[in-house]
């Protein structure tokens, strides 16, 4: 383990909660700056022998993300270290040397060996840090240039708040990766180099870009829903709102997309959630004024939709509800062949505010079995 004495340095000796470190002598310090830099000039020497001694691409690959992965917890350590040993001016270039080190050696990887790491891959915080500024700086630039420009404010206004937020997220809430900042980087060079034309359509040239480049956070989903919507209800007639609900499909359903690209990888792709609320609006002006068409075009579709039973929540816990529903079917007020019918019928259109789905078997099972404190609380609630 060729990274045994600088874990030792960060983990045990410049660690505060394992040392007293306020009893380390200059003499101990000394020596310890003076081990550093033969310590990292040995780390790099291995990692780079290791590597070309290999024949096999997987050992290679797996051999740089585990020395990447260790040194990014050794940072994160030392980094720690040095917040809470500021009291200890002794400590400071000890301190600031370690985390030096760490990071030319995972620059080191980061230069030569970038290859052989996924782009999931955590981005080491002094880099982040670095590029995070950079970022924020360009950003500024493209909000100030997209002011000009009015038809674009919704959504840039939603783009530039959320994606600043992502950028101004601690470490400890969330590791950026690689991934998520070559994505801003290419959104970004995207937006540069767009002509802007004004034009009276439902997405400006901007949502183009955004759907184009698959921003799939959650807020800018809501936003343009909402614009969506707003904008179909400005007609009267239920005939033209659905036929503006359709054109607005259509005109999603033709715009480009760019393949193997995503904002938020723990999040659905954009184009999917919008046409997956497109389709269900479309269903609903079916259902609700009796539209007789269903375009072959959602029919036809390769997204998966599962149409969810619509709910009523009660405001009574599962026991309580049983019992109602039981006593219903018991006085014949619901009339069916049996009680299972009854509860089978019922239970899975059900809801109450501390469980979505219910089990309609075993609502009926303790409903015979209920305590006396929910028999008071049916009683009075009926």
């Amino acid at each position: 383990y060729v990274l045994d004495w600088m874990d030792t340095l960060i983990s045990v000796t410049l660690n505060p909660e394992k040392t007293n470190v306020a009893l380390l002598h200059k003499e101990e310090i000394a020596k310890l700056r003076n081990c550093i830099d033969c310590e990292k000039n040995k780390v790099m020497t291995t990692i780079k022998n290791l590597v070309f001694k290999m024949d096999d691409e997987a050992k290679i690959k797996s051999t740089i993300k585990l020395y990447y992965s260790i040194l990014n917890v050794l940072l994160d350590q030392a980094l720690k270290n040095q917040i809470q040993n500021s009291r200890f001016p002794q400590l400071k270039q000890t301190s600031d040397e370690t985390i030096n080190c760490l990071n030319e050696i995972l620059f080191l990887i980061e230069g030569r060996f970038a290859s052989y790491l996924g782009s999931h891959e955590r981005l080491p915080k002094a880099c982040f840090d670095s590029v995070k500024n950079e970022l924020i700086t360009r950003i500024i630039r493209i909000e100030q240039h997209l002011n000009n420009f009015p038809e674009f404010k919704p959504a840039a206004d939603i783009m530039i708040k959320v994606i600043v937020n992502f950028l101004n997220n601690p470490s400890a809430e969330h590791s950026v990766t690689f991934q998520e900042i070559e994505y801003i980087k290419e959104l970004c060079s995207e937006i540069e180099h767009t002509e802007y034309s004004e034009r009276d359509e439902i997405f400006s040239r901007l949502d183009e870009l955004l759907l184009y480049m698959n921003f799939n956070s959650r807020h800018y989903l809501e936003n343009l829903t909402q614009r969506l919507t707003d904008e179909i209800n400005r007609y009267e007639k239920k005939e033209n709102k659905m036929e503006r609900l359709m054109f607005y499909y259509k005109i999603l359903k033709q715009l480009p997309k760019k393949t193997d690209v995503i904002f938020n990888s723990q999040q659905s792709d954009l184009n999917n959630s919008l046409c997956n609320w497109f389709h269900e609006e479309i269903l609903y002006f079916e259902k609700n004024f009796h539209f007789p068409v269903s375009p072959k075009s959602i029919r036809s579709q390769n997204v998966r939709i599962e149409k969810s039973k619509q709910k009523v929540t009660c405001a009574l816990s599962t026991d309580q509800t049983g019992l109602i529903i039981r006593a219903a079917d018991e006085l014949r007020i619901l009339l069916a062949k049996s009680m299972s019918e009854v509860f089978k019928t019922i239970v899975p259109h059900l809801s109450t505010p501390h469980k979505k789905d219910l089990s309609y078997d075993g609502m009926r099972s303790k409903s015979y079995a209920a305590e006396e404190r929910d028999k008071q609380i049916a009683i009075k609630t009926l």
